[in-house]
């Protein structure tokens, strides 16, 4: 049977005072690190909390967030992680759809629990950060301290692990419902390609609400490999805690990518110790791989697409696939092949599967596949259809099965008919020197409905023209995709809790006053 804690049981086998996790100065062993989730499952099953419950955090990345996740399942109930990029109110939308019984928190937050906690289900709230413990809260130390460590629940199979609530890029957020034989089985599909092993150290910096983070953390888990924690993502934070920790991998975002690069060329650092960056979440551009693989000969880059609803990985680019020449370059721009435990298909509007290097949307089935979308039937039905859920992603298959995304289906261009898919033409443009960041979208256009738009952030010492940027596009890619206008941008662009471009807010100038948007 496949269930979340397994990883902690032969970690606690293996090598119990190996490193599990590492905070500041805190270091914890996997058998410390055992006793106390055992401790924090027992304190919530005294609260109240039965297995299939729902327990909230609402915290910046910490070595407590890992016990939180762990606690909570050890003690048979469901994780559901807030993002802390929410405002108040859709923090209490998300807990109120969920009907979380208790609430983790830290100080960022001890301001707004009690508001929070009266406004929801929430009937406890437990304060996960130092200082004096809130009026109204459980102090999250004492807790371990005075509880009985319990025996663990292990739920396992199809029952529910997890509620992770979309970033809502695109709309209102939705809550995904995943399963432990769901994200176990994507985390062994996925372990030995990240080559996580007891004695790597895993870096956070991503957001441990979401999902990405989430899978890294679980494959480390699953291995022994200990968790080094930052509180939040930083360019040198992360140079500084790679050293520091002698972190062996690292999971990132593109725009995080960027960043770190950025900071790398302009301050230095000692990555010496880095074997494996993960990225995914977002398209990287060809432009900013070529600079990564230029600048960290050494590490093993790995691509990984997918989404929240698969658990999340669905393909993995490997180390070997990422090159630079001879006819194997070509596969840097694509998403790498699906992992061993699925079905993935590229099919048109019809639903019939595309011949290699036509465009539609993709399809995935298998059993890291979601169980639905919580207190969404109609949503699930319609997204998961008779096994396979539907990703609302545009891409193709070649004839080797590599897949190679296009777009969002929602963030197509249709200009004069033709269609522009944005990710082509910001991988153009991410090509030229001067460009640091860009973002691709349709706006209004009387003459052709959709004109495709450009916003453009330059790289540090450099200008941007125009002109001369429609002319490095036009090298590269036909006409009608090339940007009819282009504005540069100082200022970075609006991020979702997942690092993901918002694209809807870029967008939505542009459009007000227009009965409707096409893209």
């Amino acid at each position: 049977m496949l269930y979340l804690t397994q990883g902690i049981h032969r970690a606690l086998q293996n090598g119990p005072q190996r490193p599990a996790t590492m905070f500041g100065d805190r270091i914890r062993s996997w058998q410390a690190f055992a006793d106390r989730i055992a401790r924090l499952g027992s304190a919530l099953r005294l609260l109240g909390v039965q297995p299939g419950d729902r327990v909230s955090m609402l915290a910046v990345n910490s070595d407590r967030y890992i016990e939180y996740y762990y606690a909570t399942l050890w003690a048979g109930a469901v994780v559901v992680p807030v993002n802390t990029r929410w405002s108040l109110p859709e923090i209490v939308a998300c807990l109120k759809d969920a009907g979380s019984s208790v609430l983790i928190f830290d100080n960022v937050y001890r301001e707004h629990a009690a508001t929070i906690r009266d406004a929801t289900p929430v009937a406890h709230l437990i304060h996960a950060d130092e200082g004096e413990t809130p009026a109204g809260a459980l102090a999250y130390e004492r807790l371990i301290a005075t509880s009985e460590p319990m025996l663990d629940a292990c739920r396992h199979g199809d029952a529910m692990a997890a509620i992770m609530y979309t970033g809502g890029t695109t709309g209102e957020p939705k809550g995904v419902m995943l399963s432990h034989q769901g994200v176990m089985m994507n985390c062994i599909a996925s372990s030995s390609a990240l080559g996580l092993t007891e004695d790597k150290v895993l870096l956070h910096s991503a957001p441990l609400f979401h999902m990405a983070a989430g899978w890294t953390m679980f494959g480390a888990t699953l291995q022994g490999a200990a968790h080094a924690v930052l509180p939040s993502f930083s360019p040198a934070g992360v140079l500084a805690a790679v050293k520091s920790y002698g972190a062996t991998h690292l999971l990132l975002v593109p725009t995080m990518v960027r960043m770190l690069m950025d900071e790398y060329d302009a301050a230095g650092g000692d990555l010496s110790s880095l074997e494996t960056l993960a990225y995914g979440a977002s398209p990287m551009s060809e432009g900013l791989l070529r600079r990564v693989i230029a600048a960290l000969p050494g590490v093993r880059l790995i691509n990984a697409y997918g989404q929240t609803e698969l658990s999340p990985a669905a393909t993995l680019l490997l180390p070997e696939h990422h090159v630079l020449e001879g006819a194997g370059s070509r596969r840097l721009r694509s998403v790498g092949r699906p992992i061993s435990c699925i079905d993935l298909k590229v099919v048109d509007s019809t639903g019939r599967a595309c011949s290699p290097g036509e465009v539609g949307e993709i399809w995935v089935r298998g059993p890291t596949t979601m169980l639905g979308y919580w207190n969404k039937p109609e949503v699930s039905a319609a997204t998961k259809v008779d096994g396979w859920v539907h990703t609302g992603d545009a891409g193709y298959l070649d004839g080797d099965g590599f897949l190679f995304l296009v777009d969002r289906l929602k963030d197509m261009i249709i200009s004069g008919g033709e269609n522009v898919y944005s990710a082509e033409v910001e991988n153009a443009l991410a090509l030229h020197e001067a460009v640091g960041d860009c973002a691709v979208f349709g706006v209004p256009d009387e003459k052709w409905g959709e004109r495709v738009h450009a916003l453009v952030i330059p790289r540090a010492g450099h200008t941007i023209e125009a002109e001369a940027l429609q002319a490095h596009c036009r090298a590269l890619i036909a006409n009608y995709k090339c940007p009819r206008s282009i504005e540069v941008r100082l200022e970075p662009f609006p991020l979702s809790g997942a690092g993901k471009v918002l694209k809807t807010e870029l967008r939505a100038p542009y459009w007000s006053g227009h009965s409707g948007r096409v893209s």
